[in-house]
Formats: structure tokens, sequence, C-alpha cells
């Protein structure tokens, strides 16, 4: 262990000042930290990639598992083993020689597992549904300092906690989970001119409507940096593009798409045939570590009158900038896995991420502009996303409805009565690696 004054992470809007710093390097090394936290009364979190925060560790000892990164493929059984430190490009990269693919997010940098416990929005969801849903085992170190190989046999209630609540139950040091027989899709990215961002919006909100389970498909809008670094098309513009990616064949997803091609002439259109290795450039995310506050809402419906005054609020206009992205759900993330989960708001339609860069921002103009938009969207809204919440555990109401919220309340009691994994269950529970 060492004593640090503040870690590297990914989000670097929220510093983090453990007071002991464990390099686990297997799941042995997390015992021993976790077994001596308990002795000296100190809390513990856990850190991977570092997207997402790992919770109130000041003082406490931060457990980094990046060093355990291992990825096994079982091409038989269709299933990955992956360590607590793999990152989805990790697990995307040993699948693909197999033509499967795991239930990824949209960026390859993102811890899998903490992604994972989280629920899990894959680039696939609509077909596949929540990644969560395709667990098959977990290896977790509890708070009395033992390895539980957790199954739903094993272990049936931490397994349904585990997935889908998040960490506050132990630290996963590896997990099970099934892949899908994926090796391309037809994908990108469709970008408009913010002029035309209402009837994007429009027809993008009715072609939602009669699209098959094979389509999975968000909308972005943002006010792009004038940046050297970006293309020529984008900088300096407001631009809303609509992101899909589809399984069916290329021919079948052009013809899908031609309603959104028609609204206009498009910016830049990346919308082809590619590998399943290359789907994180349907949302080319940021691979730069940076600052930024943000939120996820589950909302059940959402009409273009609504998500409209949404973009005006976001928009050129704003106080501050503001990423927006409108996630369609529905298909298979409404469907109850054969193992019931604590993943909740299954009956959402859409998920509204709002996202703000922090460097040199008033955090309190941001958290007004964000309630602004909750207000427009309120009639629609069902909770909040456990993934999609980054503001450093400041908000933990909503992230799951009263009935699983209770249940997790036992079960963190249960398991963690001295509170070592963050203190005591309240509204929520809080991720760490989101995207």
């Amino acid at each position: 262990m060492s004593t640090t004054p503040a870690v590297e992470s990914f989000q670097t809007a929220f510093p983090i000042r453990p007071g002991l710093l464990v390099e686990a390097s297997n799941a042995a090394d997390v015992q021993a930290a976790v077994r001596d936290a308990a002795a000296r009364g100190l809390s513990v979190a856990v850190h991977a990639t570092g997207h997402g925060l790992p919770g109130p560790v000041e003082g406490g000892v931060l457990i980094r598992t990046r060093r355990m990164d291992t990825v096994r493929v079982d091409p038989e059984r269709r299933t990955a083993r992956i360590g607590a430190g793999a990152t989805w490009g990790d697990v995307v990269a040993a699948a693909a020689p197999h033509g499967l693919a795991p239930l990824n997010g949209s960026s390859p940098g993102v811890g899998a597992i903490s992604y994972t416990l989280g629920g899990g929005l894959p680039v696939l969801a609509r077909e596949f549904g929540h990644a969560a849903d395709h667990v098959r085992s977990l290896d977790v170190v509890t708070a009395d300092g033992a390895l539980r190989h957790v199954t739903p046999d094993s272990e049936p209630d931490l397994f349904w906690g585990l997935r889908g609540g998040g960490h506050r139950l132990g630290v996963v040091t590896e997990l099970e989970i099934g892949l899908v027989a994926v090796d391309r899709l037809y994908g990108g990215a469709l970008a408009f001119d913010g002029d035309v961002a209402p009837a994007v919006l429009r027809r993008y909100l009715e072609w939602t409507r009669s699209v098959p389970e094979t389509c999975t498909s968000s909308v972005a809008a943002l006010l792009y940096p004038d940046m050297p670094q970006l293309p020529e098309p984008l900088r300096g513009r407001y631009v809303v593009s609509v992101r899909v990616a589809y399984t069916g064949p290329a021919s079948d997803g052009e013809a899908l798409v031609a309603p959104l091609r028609a609204v206009g002439p498009a910016l830049s259109d990346s919308l082809r045939e590619m590998p399943y290795t290359e789907s994180h450039t349907i949302h080319s995310d940021p691979p730069f570590p940076h600052a930024y506050y943000g939120e996820g809402l589950m909302l059940r419906d959402l009409d273009s009158g609504a998500a409209g005054r949404v973009l005006e609020l976001t928009g050129p206009k704003a106080p501050t900038m503001t990423v927006v992205q409108l996630n369609h759900l529905g298909g298979a993330l409404a469907a109850w896995p054969a193992h019931d989960n604590a993943v909740p708001y299954r009956d959402a339609g859409f998920l509204l991420r709002l996202l703000s860069p922090l460097d040199g921002t008033d955090m309190t103009a941001v958290r007004a502009l964000y309630a602004r938009v909750a207000g427009e969207t309120a009639p629609y809204a069902l909770g909040r996303a456990l993934n999609f919440s980054f503001g450093g555990g400041d908000r933990t109401e909503d992230l799951h409805g009263p009935r699983t919220r209770e249940r997790l309340a036992g079960l963190v009691s249960r398991h963690d009565p001295a509170s070592l994994f963050g203190g005591a269950y309240q509204q929520g529970l809080v991720s760490r690696d989101v995207r």
C-alpha cells in the first residue's frame, strides 16, 4: 500500500484522494486489501479505468484493478471470463477472431465489469438487451474478505443484486458473460446542420415507431468547438446526428435509413457495413481524459414538442455547452432475463442523456439547466439511469424504483453491515465506469 495525494482518472472534474492506494494484481490482493481496511475501520472503493468515479474515498482505501485485465473466451460456450481491469476494447478484440461479440457500450475504453454491474446499454441493445442480462457468474470479494463465486444457484440474492445494482455489495474481481454471434453490422452516423434540428428530431421520433429490434439508434445534438483537430464540416457548428447500428444486411440497412437521409443534405454520412471491431466509430466517444458532469433520464415516451424544447434549452444559446443524446430503447431491453436482476425501468422507451464539460464552467448553472430539462420531460419520467449519472455520487435518488431500492438496501445491510463499501444505502447506488 502507498499513500497518495490524488489518483489519475479519465474523469478529471472530481479529484480522487484516497488515504491508501492498492494496485491489485489478483483476487487475493483484493481480499487482503478489504480485510486490512475492515480491521482499520476504513472505507473501500474500486477504480478500474476511471470513466466514472469510485464514490467517496477521502482518507479510505482505493483498490485499483487495472492490472487484472485478463479476458478468456470460450468459443464453444460463447462466453468470456473478464477480469476487473479489462476494458470493452479488450473483450471485443478477444471475441472477434471467433465471430463473436460482447454486449459492449459505445466507448472501448470503459471498464467492462463496472459497466455491466450498472446494467449496461450495448451498441446492439434493442436486439440483445442489457449487458447485465447476459452475466453467467461473478467472483466477488464481500465485506468479510471472502471470495464468493456467485451464480443463480449458489448465491441467488447476490446474483440478483450485483447485476444492475452497482458496487455496494462488494468488489467483483471477475465475471463470466455470454457473447453473441455477431461479426459485422451496418452502422454509422448521419450529421445535419443544427438549423434543421427540429425536422431531424421529428423524423427520428416517427422513424423509431416502426424500426425492427435489430436496429439500435440514438440522436445527438451539440455545439462543436472551433478546434483544428475536428473535421472541417463540424468545426464550430451546432450539429444534430443520428447514430445507427443494425445487424441485418447492408442493403436492408440502406432502405431502413432512407427516411432519415431524406430530411435534407447531410454534413457527413458514415453509414456503411463494418466489422464489429469498428462499432465504436458509430459514436466516436472522446478517448482522452476530461472534466464532465452528466445526467441520464429514463423516459416512458417522448413527443416532438417536449424534445424540441429540450433542444432549445441546450442548444447554442444555452448558458453552458451541453451534449444531448436521446437513445431509443424498448425491444429486448424491455424483456426480463431468465434470472431476474436489479436493472430498473425496463418499460422506458427512451433514455435522455445530458453531458456538460466542466472546465471553466459554473456547476450551479449546469445543475439549473438540467433541472429545466427535467421539468420539460417530467410527464414521461420514470427515473434516472445508473450508468449515465455523472457527478461523483452527488445525486443518488431515483436510480431504482422503490421495491428494487428496498431489496438492494436489505442486501447491503446483510453483506456489509459496517458500510465498508461507501457508507449507508440511502436513495440509490453509485456506479463507476459507465459509457
